[in-house]
């Protein structure tokens, strides 16, 4: 288990201002993460990675010369958000563009894309490859849904040696989409981690037993086997592998592959390398040549006791840049010369939109009103997701990683904090929400937190500063948020997400209000409606999302985005009741 930390809301903050201080000749600060202390050289491209804190040396511990110029670092297993990514790929920019590289989860995809929008928005070339080594989270069918897992270093490695060396980014993208096209990874776990503050695991494995195909964020395994000797580990590994050949890899003799070893965090360096030698000799037997391996702990998840193989199947091009050098506060490699230090604060530090508006629009009296109750539903709602965060992460921990209750309240909490800086500085409803959710998006990171974000922002493009807000109005504007919410999660009834919720409440708030019912009765029968739309997706299937690949696990337990929907309708609906305590 995790024990040294102090506030678990804060761990992240406090990880990544450790990190910085303790690897200051390779890094620096900025804002959602850390960029090289170096800049890149004038023209090159810029090798921007990211993901969810938790798995050093992922993705800090890569950042330097001959590996990626910059990191966005999310909270524990929730991605990065959009301004966090956005804020570090302006910062490490040159000229040269930038490629953004990170493993192939919902919350990333959402978040990374939108940075990469408002990358080229403002004129920089922006191109991104997802990784999607992890063999057992789909089928060679449907391998573009894959994870990323510890391959990621793979392609983080050539397309950071291809930018170092001074490529254009149509050939680094290349590089990196080539490498990662030739890249496969399985691993096992023994144990499940444990996040700080938590008293039990994500997951639990029976004594004696192993999780088979198991993620990094804590999700448990797609099956389960008895726990081998490391000589049959290593069998597993190899011949799991070795039954998938990349396309243009017809046979595997003769072939020369890069590997990695890796362990999770709890299995150590002395039986990885007793599992190595097998694997070693049994690629050997197979015609196999393996280049300069890496056997340790390179991309970790906490205290989980797991291990994963990774080969990807090289050629000239790719092995080039595999032992090309690279120097970082976690993998070094060779040689590889240093650029002069960055002293500037050119882009260091993008200031957040949420709560730091330098110019408040104008707003009418009736607008300041609406605000002002708007502020006190954000604490109600911060108030009612502290008090379920503990369920919310136990539900979450069923299939997925176990990270929504904290997720969420970083954005609640940073959503109020938000709000009432707007509110108390004269804002109508439009700045106060737009404020909070942009403040929500940029703190809980992950899917929720982009999903609550726009949701946010929808509300008060719906509501103005200057209109009167009636229950029409309030239906409406929830209409457009649920559409908002769907296209942009790409999600739809019946796939086991919270809009398993939205709809059922929108759809009751519409036909409650069309019929004359006051607003405050309106919106607690909506409240009711996605409360048991929530209870009822226990039933369900996840069919996209993080759970996806632990479908039948997640049978019998509500899915924890629709819940927390739930919860936050129904605390608001205090609020529009007056039921509320405005002191709280």
């Amino acid at each position: 288990m995790t024990r040294l930390f102090n506030n678990p809301v804060s761990f992240a903050d406090e990880l990544t201002a450790g990190f910085v201080a303790a690897n200051r000749r390779w890094v620096r600060a900025v804002t959602g993460g850390v960029v090289r202390r170096d800049r890149v050289a004038a023209g090159h491209v810029a090798l921007v990675v990211g993901g969810g804190s938790g798995h050093y040396p992922a993705f800090g511990g890569l950042v330097g010369p001959g590996l990626a110029a910059g990191a966005a670092m999310g909270n524990l297993f929730a991605s990065p958000s959009s301004q966090q990514v956005y804020s570090v790929a302006r910062s490490a920019a040159d000229s040269g563009g930038v490629l953004l590289c990170y493993g192939n989860y919902a919350g990333d995809v959402l978040n990374f894309d939108q940075a990469e929008q408002r990358l080229k928005g403002e004129g920089i070339d922006c191109r991104t490859v997802v990784v999607t080594d992890d063999i057992s989270s789909a089928s060679v069918a449907e391998k573009n849904k894959r994870r990323g897992i510890a391959g990621g270093l793979v392609v983080y490695k050539v397309a950071g040696a291809a930018a170092e060396a001074g490529l254009g980014l149509d050939d680094v993208e290349r590089i990196a989409r080539h490498a990662n096209d030739r890249t496969r990874s399985f691993g096992v776990a023994f144990s499940g981690c444990t996040l700080p503050g938590s008293a039990t695991p994500l997951f639990d494995v029976p004594s004696g037993r192993m999780a088979v195909g198991m993620g990094i964020h804590g999700e448990p395994g797609i099956d389960e086997a008895e726990v081998p000797s490391a000589d049959e580990l290593a069998a597993l590994f190899v011949s799991t592998l070795l039954a998938e050949l990349p396309a243009g890899v017809d046979n595997a003799s003769d072939q020369r592959v890069a590997l990695i070893l890796n362990g999770l965090g709890s299995v150590k360096y002395e039986e990885l390398f007793v599992v190595y030698r097998r694997v070693e000799q049994l690629l050997d037997a197979a015609g196999v040549t393996v280049v300069d391996p890496e056997v340790g702990e390179l991309v970790t998840s906490f205290d989980m006791a797991g291990v994963s193989l990774t080969l990807a199947w090289l050629d000239e091009e790719l092995e080039e840049y595999w032992l090309a050098g690279a120097d970082s506060p976690a993998y070094r490699k060779g040689g590889v010369a240093a650029g002069a230090p960055d002293w500037s604060t050119r882009s260091a530090v993008v200031g957040m939109d949420g709560g730091n508006i330098e110019e408040i629009p104008a707003a009418t009296d009736v607008s300041r009103e609406v605000a002002r109750l708007i502020t006190t539903a954000l604490r109600a709602v911060t108030q009612t997701i502290d008090e379920n965060a503990g369920v919310l992460g136990q539900m979450d921990a069923v299939a997925g990683d176990g990270d929504h209750g904290i997720g969420m309240q970083r954005g609640a909490t940073a959503a109020r904090s938000a709000g009432e800086a707007a509110a108390e500085r004269g804002a109508g409803a439009a700045t106060v929400l737009t404020s909070a959710g942009d403040a929500w998006a940029d703190r809980a990171g992950g899917t929720s937190g982009a999903l609550w974000g726009r949701a946010l922002r929808t509300l008060g493009e719906q509501f103005g500063d200057e209109q009167e807000v009636t229950g029409q109005g309030v239906a409406q504007a929830m209409r457009a948020a649920s559409d908002c919410i769907r296209s942009f999660g790409h999600a739809e009834i019946g796939d086991k997400t919270m809009v398993d919720a939205i709809v059922p409440f929108v759809d009751s708030l519409e036909e409650a209000v069309g019929a004359g019912t006051p607003l405050a009765e309106a919106w607690l029968l909506a409240s009711q409606a996605a409360t048991e739309a929530a209870a009822a997706t226990r039933a369900l299937v996840p069919r996209i999302g993080r759970a996806r690949p632990h479908a039948q696990k997640s049978v019998g337990t509500p899915d924890p985005g629709a819940h927390s929907f739930a919860l936050i309708v129904t605390a608001v609906s205090g609020v529009i009741a007056g039921r509320h305590n405005t002191e709280k």
